[in-house]
């Protein structure tokens, strides 16, 4: 494990490029295996998590060149397992998007439970409904053991949760389904869209993007495709709050105006001086001032994803902020180590908490217990007074790609210890 060592205190100012959104590049290479033909993937994010799903694509059987680079190709004319490597699985709670390709292609899926953040708490039950109203079978046993011995068959079927991951996987199940499958109350995020434009680039019929009912014409000979990754807007918005909660000003580039809406609504409500210029979204220096009320939502709200990081924020912003994060109460937890940096917060149950400021915050050891408030965590002890050490490191580093040189290029105290 690796720790981050921080000396607080500077303001952080400059430009920062941001590259594909994580979150579309993991469902985009495991729609790589329900086609024969070479998928080329370019502004891929450089992080552990997409190494670690292009590696499962290579433990199945599939050829990939440029692991490590922002350009991928994958080709897999055989499929030549149906049980991913199950240690790559337990670091990657994305490896449950493997299941509906691998029954496509294979007829069964046997993977172990997947990892990432919160295991524990993040079920995939919303998966497993899907899957199985398209004629898989779940097999008693160690792991998630699926099969579908006659194939997978289109279904209309209502997702009693919008689940994210859980639309990816109805989605890619569909496209190896032969007919016209349904998805109600789907999920609308803009990486759900991008996969619905990449299956389309294969030659899956798919209409409804965007918007809650999603239909999959499915099981048609599918061909290759080229895509350049969408700028993640969450990486976006995790590079505004830094430079704000130092007092600085940045320029960050390469996300898409209509993914940082809802990220400069909930900015300029905290009184940060931001907007959107093209592809340049800037912020600049500001005093900010409470918001009141802060509260995620399902797309087009705010995302849970940035919500340790405008919680930190608020512990700079004059005046009292409630925030409200109803989608995963992990998070909020994870802060409490704020309080022992003279953060006035007050825990209100696990999804609320009531944050006071401005503070002073003091440097401390911190734990990094999860991938977003790992970030925010970072962004405390940048605005912090003395030192503070956050590790491990490599909680962060799965989300942020060349974390250490961006944070030095924009002018922050920072070094990384072995």
């Amino acid at each position: 494990m690796s720790t981050l060592l921080i000396e607080g205190g500077p303001r952080l100012s400059g430009s920062v490029e941001v590259e594909g959104n994580k979150n579309s590049a993991l469902p985009l290479l495991a729609a790589c295996l329900l086609t024969t033909e070479e998928c080329v993937l370019t502004n891929v994010p450089r992080i552990s998590d997409v190494e670690v799903m292009a590696r499962l694509l290579l433990d199945l059987g599939a050829e990939v060149e440029g692991i490590g680079s922002t350009t991928l190709r994958v080709r897999c004319p055989q499929v030549t397992k149906d049980e991913p490597d199950a240690a790559l699985v337990g670091r990657l709670r994305g490896s449950v998007l493997l299941l509906g390709p691998l029954l496509a292609r294979r007829g069964r899926a046997h993977l172990a439970p997947p990892g990432g953040d919160f295991p524990a708490r993040r079920t995939i039950a919303t998966h497993l409904e899907a899957l199985r109203a398209m004629g898989a079978q779940v097999v008693p046993g160690s792991g998630h053991l699926l099969e579908a011995p006659n194939g997978l068959r289109p279904t209309s079927i209502y997702l009693y949760e919008a689940s994210v991951t859980g639309t990816e996987t109805a989605l890619l199940a569909a496209a190896g389904a032969p007919g016209l499958s349904e998805i109600r109350h789907a999920a609308c995020e803009p990486h759900v869209v991008e996969l619905c434009a990449f299956l389309k680039r294969l030659g899956v019929g798919v209409t409804g993007a965007g918007t809650t009912t999603i239909r999959v014409e499915g099981g048609m000979k599918l061909g290759g495709a080229e895509h350049r990754l969408w700028g993640d807007y969450i990486e976006a918005g995790s590079w505004a709050v830094v430079a704000a909660v130092t007092g600085g000003e940045i320029e960050v580039n390469g996300a898409r105006g209509e993914d940082m809406e809802v990220v400069g609504a909930v900015l300029e409500r905290l009184h940060v001086r931001c907007a959107m210029d093209g592809d340049v979204f800037r912020v600049e220096r500001s005093t900010p001032r409470a918001a009141g009320r802060i509260t995620t939502g399902l797309w087009p709200g705010f995302p849970s994803d940035l919500v340790s990081l405008v919680t930190v924020l608020a512990t700079q912003a004059e005046g009292q902020t409630l925030v409200h994060d109803w989608m995963y109460e992990l998070r909020l937890f994870a802060l409490e180590q704020m309080s022992s940096m003279s953060a006035d917060l007050f825990l209100c149950d696990p999804h609320r908490i009531i944050v006071t400021g401005p503070r002073r915050l003091k440097g401390r050891p911190l734990d990094s217990r999860d991938l977003r408030s790992g970030m925010a965590l970072i962004a405390a002890a940048l605005a912090a007074d003395g030192q503070s050490r956050i590790t491990p490191l490599e909680t962060v580093e799965r989300g942020y790609g060349k974390l250490v040189d961006r944070l030095q290029a924009l002018g922050a105290k920072v070094a990384k210890l072995p």
